[in-house]
């Protein structure tokens, strides 16, 4: 193979791939044992289109998140604003809000038209005694451009959020 084929078969093969990362702010350690009230963000929408379901998956990936690390978890059943969810989080008797925002959530159909699914999503953890934001990250994915079909923005969440709940534990990623 010449040096021109060879780049563009590992463009390629690099097109097929799924890209995730977070970016964390704060550097807040966790006890080895605590209890979390994930809130149910907004669904999240592309432009004008809504993506419903979206913010029920999203608690459930980061409550997952947190049960695989051996933590006491509980996702709303519903949207709050973050007042109402960290009344909610005081009233079960948990140590910390985990507070997830939706910034950016599109799925496409990458397997017909090469556009990425792209996800974004704010976590915020707080303090339930003080109310005050103890760390938060920006965790954010976008799918392969070759892709056979059945990916969503969702499936590009569960191992950075993941490994952002891992260093807040002290723990190293797997």
């Amino acid at each position: 193979m010449k040096g021109p084929t060879i780049t563009a078969l590992l463009l390629m093969l690099g097109g097929c791939m799924d890209s995730t990362q977070f970016i964390k702010e704060g550097d807040a350690g966790l006890p080895a044992r605590s209890s979390f009230y994930v809130a149910q963000p907004a669904d999240g929408m592309y432009g004008a289109k809504p993506y419903p379901g979206s913010g029920k998956l999203t608690s459930a990936i980061i409550r997952q998140a947190l049960q695989n690390n051996a933590q006491e978890a509980v996702a709303a059943s519903r949207v709050e604003r973050r007042e109402q969810a960290l009344a909610a989080a005081r009233q079960g008797g948990h140590s910390y809000l985990v507070f997830p925002t939706i910034l950016h959530w599109e799925d496409r159909a990458t397997e017909w038209n090469f556009m990425r699914d792209k996800v974004q999503v704010k976590v915020e953890l707080v303090d339930v005694f003080s109310g005050h934001s103890e760390s938060s990250a920006i965790i954010a994915g976008k799918s392969g451009i070759a892709t056979l079909g059945g990916d969503h923005p969702q499936d590009l969440l569960p191992e950075p959020i993941e490994q952002y709940f891992q260093t807040l534990l002290g723990r190293a990623a797997r």
